[in-house]
């Protein structure tokens, strides 16, 4: 039981895969390795506590052990391998060695003591070349990113915190129709923030349904394997963002920090927390950061003509902060609602990407009546008569 011994200590000496103790896996086989077969119940428990974790995901321990290293977000990927310090190299080398030598652990030493009437499933094991395979993740870092950063590219804020969007929207570039001068100004200020060329942030206005949002999630998912994540958040959300983009100015990807549906009151509270966000940390402190806002207001505040009057004694200066909000945006590109013939191109443009069957005179007979009932023309209106006429045959 040699070996077991080793692992044991191994398990409890890392240093830079700390965070692996915590898995729901590694720290149940952290527990098996610490008890003895002479142990009775107590013993199987816990292997099979184990065997449990790992096949309600795979049954190859190997594979498994090889994930969680790789999506490890520990201190040496997320910077201190900046420091060049000869120490930590080789402190990572030599944990990298010992995981590789416990991924082939298949508990066959185990099973061979088992007590009487135990019935201790096996799992697999399989070649890996921990360093080889961590060096590549480490080279790859500015286009596939670390832990949650390479298995996710959608994020939404809770609490102050990225959480993963599992299912994000699955919208393509090519799947859009018509707008393409206005989405070819957003796509080449994404591409000079990907290859590392000064960006702006932008303000995509214009009329609902015209395609604003669906263009940015198009373009998240159309560059996410050259390291762009995008990270939705709401208005109310914005005075988090600060010490987020503190922690993502140090992190190799790029990030597009999406405000959807983008509108102020007069006296919102919010306003503060956007233009700090415009003015200070995304332009000085965080060049991999830019700001991409929809809205279906040029001036993003909501003006009354009771707002003109009242005591502030400076109310020009006053309304003309308000409404130079969008100004303080370095590109601002306008959606239209398109007129008939564009919004027939679109039209017949998701009718062929949808594979609908349909003579063209029906189509645009039928696309201009669901125009009328649905109160006016837009590529939404347009994806929503294809959509049902697809879904009834």
């Amino acid at each position: 039981m040699e070996s077991i011994s080793t692992f044991s200590s191994g398990l409890h000496s890392l240093v830079i895969f700390r965070n692996l103790l915590k898995d729901p896996v590694i720290s149940r086989l952290s527990s098996l390795l610490d008890i003895s077969p002479c142990s009775g119940a107590s013993f199987v428990d816990a292997y099979c506590e184990f065997a449990s974790a790992l096949f309600a995901g795979t049954d190859d321990f190997s594979a498994y052990l090889l994930n969680a290293v790789l999506e490890d977000e520990n201190f040496y990927i997320t910077g201190g391998r900046s420091r060049h310090s000869a120490c930590l190299d080789t402190c990572l080398d030599q944990e990298l060695s010992f995981l590789q030598h416990l991924s082939r652990f298949d508990g066959s030493a185990y099973r061979s003591q088992a007590p009487a009437g135990a019935m201790l499933p096996a799992w697999n094991t399989s070649e890996t070349d921990f360093l080889s395979a961590y060096r590549e993740t480490l080279e790859n870092l500015p286009k596939k990113g670390y832990g949650i950063y390479a298995k996710y590219h959608v994020f939404t804020v809770a609490d102050g915190h990225l959480v993963p969007v599992r299912h994000p929207d699955p919208q393509r570039l090519s799947e859009l129709s018509g707008y393409e001068e206005e989405r070819s100004r957003i796509i080449t200020n994404t591409l000079a923030l990907i290859e590392g060329r000064p960006a702006v942030n932008a303000l995509l206005y214009g009329d609902a349904g015209t395609g604003k949002s669906s263009t940015v999630k198009a373009i998240a998912n159309e560059y996410a394997d050259r390291g762009l994540r995008l990270i939705e958040v709401k208005k109310n959300q914005l005075y988090q963002i600060p010490d987020l983009m503190d922690s993502l100015s140090s992190n190799p990807l790029k990030f597009i920090l999406f405000i959807d549906d983008l509108s102020f009151s007069s006296n919102d509270n919010d306003f503060a927390a956007l233009k700090a966000i415009l003015e200070g940390s995304v332009n000085s402190h965080s060049p991999n950061l830019i700001v991409y806002a929809t809205s279906n207001r040029r001036h993003l505040i909501k003006e009354s003509f009771a707002d003109r009057e009242g005591d502030d004694l400076h109310l020009a200066d006053t309304m003309q902060e308000l409404l130079s909000l969008s100004a303080r945006f370095g590109l601002t590109v306008t959606f239209s609602r398109p007129n008939k013939d564009l919004y027939i191109q679109i039209v017949q443009d998701l009718a062929a990407l949808y594979e609908l069957d349909i003579d063209r005179d029906e189509l645009i007979r039928k696309a201009e009546s669901f125009a009328i009932r649905s109160g006016g023309r837009s590529p939404r209106t347009a994806k929503q008569l294809i959509e049902q006429l697809k879904s009834v045959g």
